[in-house]
């Protein structure tokens, strides 16, 4: 998977090059990554005291799979690592009330080539107490169970990556700023009614997309979308009132449901519940704006 994965950004940098007339020196798969053993860690960020301090939880994850549910017990974090190359051993540093987990440094002369036989897991648990939550990763997979949890902001900045979030729960508290940026990756995000957000950003170069903002809407919002050659899916239900606008001039829109066009690239919901504003600015590619 992770092979698809790099010689997809392989082929996209190539027809950039092409596009652009600029010769662009692609560095060579590498499979000289040396294994060993398999190794299990326990991991635990203890609470920091007052349980209504709002905690800062970076994890900066290179390459592997990564996975987060809520259901902590026994502290801000806690879970395992799996791992069979020892540069991937974790590294933990607490600050204060900040806290972050790292992969071990691993020198690679150019892109990894992913196989079976290399491991690098990391399975945790968040507990419900109010949280600021970054995400830092390279090439990945990853699913992120975030409902029942208290996030206060969510960041998360990723490479080639495959990835599936569920807000299935609503956040416990308001959560100010949810920011995803990704590159050429397919990311499913659902139920984003329930990360109870203000404002949303989400910046991604090629790749399928697929964002679904149903879910238990308290408040307004305002959503922004960035894009570059990509496949968008924007599911909205027909009872919220949206307001959305598109920018760039090559993206093929195509509505289905209870839509409403006004003007050359606004659409409409028109709907009693809080009120969403997107802009939405897709340079190519497909946008479906559809209700579920």
């Amino acid at each position: 998977m992770y092979r698809k994965q790099f010689l997809l950004i392989i082929v996209v940098m190539a027809l950039v090059s092409l596009a652009c007339g600029v010769d662009v020196e692609v560095p060579p798969l590498t499979t000289d990554i040396k294994t060993g053993p398999t190794v299990t860690e326990d991991i635990t960020i203890p609470n920091f005291g007052d349980p209504n301090a709002t905690a800062d939880i970076t994890l900066k994850f290179g390459a592997g799979e990564l996975y987060l549910q809520p259901g902590a017990d026994s502290g801000l974090l806690e879970g395992s690592v799996i791992y069979n190359v020892e540069d991937f051993k974790p590294e933990i540093a607490i600050d204060g009330s900040r806290a972050e987990i790292r992969t071990g440094s691993l020198e690679i002369d150019g892109i990894p080539n992913f196989e079976e036989k290399v491991k690098n897991i990391w399975d945790f648990r968040l507990a419900g107490t109010p949280i600021n939550l970054d995400i830092k990763a390279g090439a990945y997979k990853s699913e992120l169970q975030l409902g029942n949890l208290a996030l206060t902001n969510l960041h998360i900045a990723d490479g080639a990556a495959e990835v599936e979030i569920d807000f299935r729960y609503p956040n416990l508290v308001e959560m100010q700023t949810l920011r995803y940026e990704t590159g050429a990756s397919n990311i499913f995000i659902e139920r984003l009614g329930n990360a109870n957000f203000g404002t949303m950003i989400f910046e991604s170069g090629a790749g399928t997309y697929e964002l679904d903002f149903s879910g238990d809407w308290r408040r307004d919002a305002n959503i922004f979308i960035e894009t570059g050659l990509s496949t968008m899916t924007i599911v909205v239900p027909e009872d919220l009132n949206v307001f959305l606008s598109v920018e760039g001039g090559l993206a093929n829109i195509t509505t289905r449901g209870g839509w409403d066009q006004s003007g050359e690239k606004n659409y409409t919901l028109s709907g009693d519940g809080p009120r969403l504003t997107f802009t939405v600015e897709m340079s190519a590619g497909n946008l479906t704006l559809r209700t579920p």
